[in-house]
């Protein structure tokens, strides 16, 4: 057990150095707007889109594909709201308040990041069926996770943990449907 201490409690501190440099720092204009526009990318709509996208366009292997996309979302959205509620780590912004981002958090407590779950768990399920897609699915996957931290909402272990879980979903689920 003290090893395991020792360990959350180095992670903890790292995270805290991150989350003070973001909480003081006033990004540029640019960056803010990518931020809070990506965060709110991750809210679901930019997914339900991806998916009517595929489903009139997507070809021969688009049920495959909805199908994996849709298993990997849930199962992480299942697996983080499980997680979640057993971790009950407070998030950034209320340790300590932001600078400029106003943005309110989804639901109460923070490890690990949904946002970033899902985004890497669909990101991995159809760019695995559409190999075009995938560069542009993990730069806006990555976008997600990064304006997690940028805007306060989650500590950078809470989206290293969820885009790994997530990534993990992903594979999962196209081993299912592939």
């Amino acid at each position: 057990m003290t090893l395991t201490r020792a360990v959350w409690g180095y992670i903890d501190n790292r995270d805290r150095r991150v989350m003070l440099r973001m909480q003081c720092w006033r990004a540029p204009r640019w960056i803010r707007l990518w931020m809070t526009y990506a965060t709110r990318l991750g809210d679901g709509w930019v997914w339900y889109s991806l998916g009517l996208m595929l489903l009139v366009f997507g070809g021969a292997s688009r049920f495959a594909a909805l199908g994996s996309g849709a298993l990997a979302s849930l199962a992480s959205i299942f697996l983080f709201r499980s997680l979640n509620n057993m971790s009950r780590r407070n998030r950034p912004c209320e340790i300590e308040p932001h600078c400029w981002s106003r943005i309110l958090p989804p639901d109460q407590f923070s490890f690990p990041s949904g946002h970033s779950m899902t985004a890497f768990a669909i990101a991995g399920a159809i760019g695995t069926f559409y190999p075009h897609l995938q560069a542009p699915l993990y730069f806006l996957a990555t976008s997600i996770a990064l304006s997690r931290i940028v805007v306060g909402m989650h500590f950078l272990s809470d989206i290293v943990a969820g885009s790994a879980i997530g990534a993990l979903l992903g594979y999962g689920s196209v081993q299912l449907f592939h």
